[in-house]
């Protein structure tokens, strides 16, 4: 099938979840107005609080693991890497737990690295299988999930409430 008809719009949905909305005067579709993303939101947040388990669940520094793992298994996979999706390991994108400021910082940047790299692929259309549709747009639930989760472990990665949101609508139509 061909990715012709929601190449655009999926990678509208992932930008918007990945780099967020900042500008108030935007359209949004998942998040609200004004929010940064998941990228920024990270940003927030120290290597202590990356780490942190809460209840002996995944820290935010696993499932950032998880997302930068998932994203370049799916890159590899675009560029043509035949094996790619026949190595994956994904208990091993969940074995990190404490992580030095340094560590954090290149956990983000290939993060953010691997996410470009999608968002791109994601904008050129191509053919697929219909199990490659699914990976392909079940990339845009899949990070938003994760979002939402580390958006539950860390208040400092919260975006704006939907209160706010309606304040600053309200002042743009004021003016």
């Amino acid at each position: 099938m061909s990715t012709d008809h929601f190449s655009t719009v999926l990678s509208t949905l992932f930008r918007e979840i990945v780099d967020g909305s900042p500008d108030p005067a935007g359209r949004t579709y998942l998040l609200n107005r004004g929010d940064v993303g998941l990228l920024a939101s990270l940003d927030r947040i120290s290597a202590a609080d990356a780490s942190r388990s809460y209840e002996g669940g995944a820290p935010i520094a696993a499932h950032v693991d998880h997302l930068r793992y998932a994203l370049m298994i799916l890159n590899e996979w675009a560029a043509g890497a035949s094996h790619a999706t026949q190595v994956m390991d994904w208990t091993a994108s969940w074995k990190v737990r404490d992580v030095s400021e340094a560590e954090w910082r290149r956990l983000r940047d290939e993060l953010r690295r691997e996410a470009a790299v999608w968002s791109n692929t994601l904008r050129t259309p191509r053919e697929l299988s219909e199990l490659e549709a699914g990976w392909v747009a079940g990339t845009v639930p899949h990070v938003a999930y994760h979002f939402g989760a580390i958006r539950q472990l860390a208040r400092a990665t919260r975006g704006p409430t939907a209160e706010e949101e309606a304040r600053a609508e309200a002042a743009l139509r004021a003016k």
